[in-house]
């Protein structure tokens, strides 16, 4: 089942949280020998709601009313809040270097083997 959220979304104040610049995530890659991307599986649906975000989130339909008890997509800040949480599980990584996050992409890059082994897994 999938919402329509545009009505929703012209009333939402919009969250300006920065995304990664892909500019300046391909000059930082440009310098690395070993390089690991990741995807988190469903990302944004591993977020769950609060209630009151649920009540927002519900949708009517000929059998019923439903209500999202996760994030879906769709939603006008869903992005700049999934950027924001993922950066503070990974606040000593970013601040090292070696990692780039956008959204539900984790890349992992090094000059050597031994260090991209040790950064991969602090990620996982």
């Amino acid at each position: 089942m999938v919402g329509d959220f545009r009505t929703l979304n012209t009333y939402t104040i919009p969250d300006r949280y920065p995304l990664t610049r892909i500019h300046e995530t391909l000059t930082k890659l440009s310098q690395a020998k070993f390089i690991t991307a990741m995807d988190a599986l469903k990302g944004f649906n591993q977020n769950v709601l609060k209630y009151n975000a649920k009540k927002l989130l519900r949708i009517i339909v000929h059998c019923g009313i439903y209500e999202y008890l996760r994030m879906p997509f769709g939603i006008e800040n869903a992005p700049s809040h999934y950027q924001r949480m993922i950066n503070t599980k990974f606040p000593e990584e970013l601040s090292e270097g070696g990692f780039i996050i956008y959204i539900d992409d984790i890349i992992v890059f090094s000059e050597t083997w031994e260090s991209h082994l040790t950064r991969l897994e602090r990620v996982l």
